[in-house]
């Protein structure tokens, strides 16, 4: 069982996958086609992505991929925590440049839905934090763009200071949302 409930941007949705437990644990569908597409979510994901961040105040980006490789990201946690966030780049979007925040965590189970047009990142909250995540596009470095995770014009409550925040080298880099030549209409 799936249910789907809009963020507070409409077009990213929060995920809820019905667990059921006894007293060896839970057992849970993170994904099955047919009951997404039976809820409106008709993503057809070609990959499936993990990362492993040690320590807590670690920031992976706020990332996205350009035409023909724009990708769509189904986000979960499999061990810790994150503030998961995504960013509208949709230029025509009555919400282009606000961002939507979500603590998806193990214990949660919650998952988000992150569409295309939309750049994505997140920081974990614990160390040895597990992220796993579904893209409707292969992953290609030619498509690969960031915005800046901590540009004060977006406004992200972000739980890490820019001082103490653990980047990739490329995150630093990341031009600010103004000077950011891509959009996606």
């Amino acid at each position: 069982m799936v249910e789907v409930e809009p963020s507070a941007l409409p077009d990213v949705k929060i995920v809820r996958t019905k667990a059921f437990g006894d007293q060896r644990g839970f057992f849970t569908e993170t994904y099955n086609r047919q009951a997404f597409r039976a809820v409106g979510i008709e993503d057809e994901f070609v990959q499936d992505n993990f990362s492993l961040s040690a320590e807590a105040g670690t920031v992976r980006g706020l990332h996205f991929q350009l035409a023909p490789f724009a990708q769509t990201k189904l986000v979960r946690v499999g061990r810790g925590r994150i503030l998961d966030v995504a960013v509208d780049l949709r230029r025509s979007s009555p919400t282009y440049g606000w961002h939507v925040a979500v603590e998806l965590s193990a214990e949660n189970r919650l998952q988000l839905l992150v569409p295309v047009g939309f750049a994505h990142g997140f920081c974990t909250l614990e160390p040895n934090t597990e992220v796993h995540y579904k893209v409707s596009a292969h992953y290609s470095a030619a498509h690969d763009r960031g915005l800046a995770w901590n540009d004060p014009a977006l406004g992200i409550p972000w739980p890490v200071d820019a001082g103490r925040a653990i980047l990739s080298d490329k995150d630093t880099k990341n031009p600010l949302l103004a000077d950011l030549q891509i959009s996606f209409s």
